[in-house]
């Protein structure tokens, strides 16, 4: 009886194993959207603004790290995200430059001294020039910021503002319009910087962004 039974068993489980091969898994989509791949001079925050979908809620669908940018011909899914040929424009508006070219030394979310960095540090020689990453008016201006030395804010259209720090001197006042790429201050190494760098924010509405989704 019991080898019977045993008989039964393998032929079942044998039977199993050949249908295996033929089962293929289609993974069901948990959202609606679509895809898109990143060209020359693309952001992410310019991605968001051709498709209307938030920046984070791409970010965090894509689970992009905070240290990495979005890279020509990367795939990039947009929750809710509708076709660009049925969007009425596509975003034209100019958007975020590198302030100044250089290794970056500290990235936005890092902790160093149980401090968080709001934004990242930027690697510089001492005296090279500093640009404004996106034109708009020169908001704030100090000499000696707690922590931060030289300090600069300019203010852009759609409540966003850049920040600059750790200068070693500013070329610009509280009202001045500037325009991207308008050279606005020089690197140093001023408040708590280690060594000559920038420290270089973007905020919306005074919140701090991650400048890798804007920078292009």
């Amino acid at each position: 009886m019991k080898k019977a039974v045993a008989c039964i068993f393998l032929a079942v489980f044998l039977a199993g194993c050949g249908g295996v091969t033929n089962i293929i898994t289609v993974p069901t989509p948990k959202e609606t959207g679509l895809y898109h791949k990143i060209r020359k001079g693309e952001t992410l925050w310019k991605i968001s603004k051709t498709y209307g979908v938030d920046i984070q809620t791409i970010a965090s669908a894509n689970k992009l790290p905070d240290k990495e940018r979005v890279f020509i011909g990367q795939l990039l899914f947009i929750p809710q995200g509708v076709a660009e040929e049925k969007l009425a424009k596509r975003s034209a508006e100019a958007g975020f430059i590198w302030p100044i070219r250089g290794n970056v030394l500290s990235f936005y979310g890092s902790y160093k001294d149980g401090v968080k960095n709001k934004g990242i540090d930027i690697k510089a020689r001492h005296g090279e020039a500093i640009i404004a990453s996106r034109s708009g008016k020169i908001s704030f201006v100090d000499e000696n910021m707690k922590g931060f030395g030289k300090t600069i804010i300019i203010d852009h259209e759609d409540d966003y503002s850049s920040v600059y720090a750790y200068s070693s001197q500013i070329l610009v006042a509280v009202g001045q319009h500037v325009r991207q790429g308008t050279v606005i201050a020089k690197a140093g190494q001023t408040g708590r910087a280690a060594s000559p760098r920038l420290h270089f924010e973007i905020r919306k509405k005074h919140k701090p962004q991650n400048p890798f989704y804007f920078l292009q």
